[in-house]
């Protein structure tokens, strides 16, 4: 007799969920083109200035061989927490300049800096398959304990 209780309990909740399980069998069709019309985002035109839409086609530089400064003589044992910002300017041929934004506090962290920018490698930006100027944005943070 349980059994059939059972048995019967178990086609019970089969029947009541059959119409969830049989539509997300079939999938969520629309009954109307109405329904389909709903769907449809229009977005009115984006005007974008001065960003290159092909972004995947633009690589910028790519450094290649970056040593990093070393703390001077003069600063070795102190306590240091400096930084300093410089840009490279690359050209097309991968040649560069080095440029320095803000320099840190202690001057010799900034020759420190310079010099050892100054021995950075890069491969230069490509717009496709042609290599074009870039540059290159840099921070270095000079930290001691």
């Amino acid at each position: 007799m349980r059994t059939l209780l059972s048995l019967a309990r178990l086609i019970g909740i089969i029947l009541l969920l059959w119409p969830v399980c049989g539509s997300a069998i079939e999938g969520d069709r629309a009954t109307h083109q109405s329904d389909h019309d709903e769907d449809v985002i229009l977005l009115p035109p984006v005007h974008v200035h001065g960003l290159p839409l092909n972004k995947d086609q633009q690589l910028g530089p790519v450094p290649t061989y970056t040593p990093w400064p070393k703390i001077p003589p003069s600063l070795d044992g102190q306590e240091l927490d400096d930084w300093m910002k410089a840009r490279f300017l690359i050209a097309k041929d991968a040649q560069f300049t080095v440029v320095v934004l803000e320099p840190a506090k202690h001057r010799e962290l900034t020759i420190a800096g310079i010099s050892a920018l100054n021995q950075w490698k890069f491969d230069p930006q490509m717009r496709g398959d042609e290599p074009v100027d870039g540059e290159l944005t840099v921070r270095i943070h000079f930290r001691t304990q």
